[in-house]
Parts: structure tokens; C-alpha cells; sequence
């Protein structure tokens, strides 16, 4: 190409050998595109420099084609599968993301959203819980971007939810434990501000109800999903008069504190006690023992929540939509029949 003329469509088209025609829904739609034609076509658009001229027609569309996604720790074990699915999605339908790592951050989410106000993202993915600080003072709540939360819902907000059926998981989970002959089941995480670990300690609830079994307050203990928190909260059960022989955690980081806790004090798991997790992250599998928890299908929630959002910019109306996955009992060696 000339260093003074600007490549064209027809140039991009020459090049990979195809009509303008396919060469345009590549670019626009590219997931109707067979996977060697688009390589083909995105060899010739990096010749050619097309690039900067389909940048300028998504400015003409008022369109940036990319996806603001706010998480509170991207370190978070569950995130990384997550993220696999949002962006193969987003991807196939010719958009990219940006990731915003929030902290928690009420200024760093304000500063996120300059990508909205600048039209530089169409859309948000929260990860967060909550609506992101500072869209207030951006506007009436009609002109909120559109937006869905992922894993955990926003309460009081007509925002799109996909993840895990986290009540029924939880459900399961316990029905899991009273099958293996336990009757006194802890739980561990109690929240009053978290929807999912509410979510989880209806189903530990429910389950128990369903089976008869008295639920003993003494045994649902607060915990904030840290490893820490499990820790502590296992400990603070030997106060007890009476132990549980089973333990539910809130989720699987919660389960190693207590594992951590139980095996400090010498006990044989699971021969003295059972712990169940929730999430099945990386490292439930490595742990000794190893854990025996509920798998999150975190690349499907991802794939799931970039569609909706995509169909939520094409025009739909998916404001009270929302998407439950099922969750997997996955059996290792952390729960045992009751020997006492």
C-alpha cells in the first residue's frame, strides 16, 4: 500500500482473496465467519493499516465495540475462567474488553467509568456486588449503560444476573453431607450484606429442614470468604460444648482455613471431621485433604454473560432476565461417612 493512500475495503478483499461483502461481516459479525477465512482477513487488514479505518467507523457508529468489565480482585481464583468466557465471547462478536481490577476502590470505580462517559466501553460486566460508585452523579438512572452482573447479584437494582444457582447448589451440597450420616453440619459464612452467602445458607437451611434435622444456631458462624475468616471461625467452634462432625463452607477458600485449623489441632480428616467447599477453584484438588466442594461452570457463566449484554446493546429488552447455571457435586476426600 502507498504510504499516502489509505487501504480500503477493496484492498483488504484483494488480499484475502474473498468478496467486500465477506470481508464486512468479518469484521462486523465475525462469529458468521469460518475461523480461516477471518485469519485470512485479519492477515490483510494488518497489511493493508485497515485497522484505523474500521476504528473510524465504529466513532462514526458512536460505537467503541469494547466491554468495560469491574472486578474487585482479579486475583480472585474463581475470576481468571470467568474472564476466558467474557472475552471468547465478546471476541467472536467483534468486541474486546477492558478490565477494571477496583479493589473495592469507590475512587478507582469512579475513575473506571470515564471509559463509559468517553464512549470508549458500551457496556459493563460487574463482578463487584453492587452498582459501580459514582455512576450517580453520571446521570438519571435511564441513562445507565447497559450492564449485567456476574456471580454476585446487585440487590435492589433491575440488573441481569448470571451465575451459579447458588441455593440449590448449597442444597445439594448439604443433602451431600446428611447422605454420608451427618447430622450436626455447620456452616460457615454467614453474611448479612452478601447475596450469595445468604443464597448458600438458605439451601444449607433448607436441605437440613428437609431432612428433619434441627438446625443448632450455635453451628452457622460468620466468615467473609477468606481463608482467614474459615480459620477463625473453626476455632471459635472448640468453645463449643458440643462439635460439629461435618463442616459447609461458604466457599473453598473458607474450607482450607478450616482444614488448616482442624489439622493444627491434630485431628485425622476426614476421619474426625468433614469439610465441604463451594466453587471447586484450582488448588481444592491439591489440598490435603482434598476437598470435596460444588463446581462453579465459571467459563459458561462467562460465555452467558457477555451474550447477554451483547443482545442488551443490540435492543433487547433483558432488564429482569436472569440466567441460573447448575452447579457439580464433585467427590475427593474431605467427607466421610460418620463413624461416631
Amino acid at each position: 500500500m502507498s504510504a499516502t493512500k489509505p487501504a480500503t475495503i477493496e484492498d483488504v478483499a484483494l488480499i484475502a482473496g474473498v468478496s467486500i461483502a465477506t470481508v464486512s461481516r468479518a469484521l462486523n459479525e465475525p462469529g458468521k465467519v469460518a475461523d480461516s477465512t477471518r485469519r485470512k482477513i485479519l492477515d490483510a487488514v494488518a497489511q493493508t493499516g485497515y485497522t484505523t479505518n474500521a476504528m473510524a467507523r465504529s466513532l462514526r457508529m458512536r460505537r467503541a465495540n469494547m466491554i468495560l468489565i469491574l472486578a474487585p480482585d482479579v486475583g480472585d481464583p474463581n475470576f481468571s475462567n470467568i474472564l476466558v468466557g467474557l472475552e471468547t465471547e465478546a471476541s467472536k462478536r467483534g468486541y474486546g474488553i477492558l478490565i477494571g481490577n477496583t479493589q473495592n476502590d469507590p475512587e478507582r470505580e469512579t475513575n473506571y467509568l470515564r471509559f463509559i462517559s468517553s464512549n470508549q466501553a458500551d457496556g459493563i460486566i460487574l463482578l463487584t456486588g453492587h452498582l459501580p460508585y459514582g455512576l450517580e452523579a453520571a446521570g438519571p438512572v435511564t441513562r445507565m449503560p447497559p450492564m449485567v452482573a456476574v456471580n454476585e447479584p446487585v440487590p435492589y437494582a433491575a440488573i441481569p444476573f448470571v451465575g451459579v444457582d447458588n441455593f440449590e447448589g448449597a442444597r445439594v451440597a448439604t443433602d451431600h453431607l446428611i447422605s454420608q450420616g451427618h447430622t450436626r453440619i455447620a456452616f460457615i459464612g454467614k453474611s448479612t450484606n452478601r447475596a450469595v452467602a445468604m443464597l448458600r445458607e438458605r439451601g444449607y437451611r433448607t436441605a437440613l429442614a428437609s431432612a428433619g434435622v434441627a438446625i443448632d444456631e450455635r453451628f452457622v458462624l460468620e466468615a467473609d470468604g477468606t481463608t482467614e475468616s474459615g480459620r477463625g471461625a473453626a476455632e471459635r467452634m472448640f468453645v463449643r460444648d458440643q462439635l460439629p462432625t461435618a463442616f459447609f463452607c461458604v466457599n473453598d477458600a473458607t474450607a482450607l482455613g478450616v482444614i488448616i485449623a482442624l489439622s493444627a489441632r491434630g485431628y485425622d480428616l476426614p476421619h474426625d471431621f468433614s469439610v465441604m467447599g463451594f466453587d471447586d477453584i484450582s488448588y481444592a484438588s491439591f489440598v490435603t485433604p482434598s476437598l470435596t466442594t460444588m463446581k462453579q461452570p465459571r467459563l459458561q457463566i462467562g460465555e452467558a454473560s457477555m451474550d447477554l449484554l451483547l443482545a442488551m446493546l443490540e435492543g433487547e429488552d433483558v432488564q429482569k432476565r436472569e440466567i441460573l447455571l447448575r452447579s457439580e457435586l464433585i467427590l475427593r476426600n474431605s467427607v466421610a461417612l460418620r463413624r461416631d
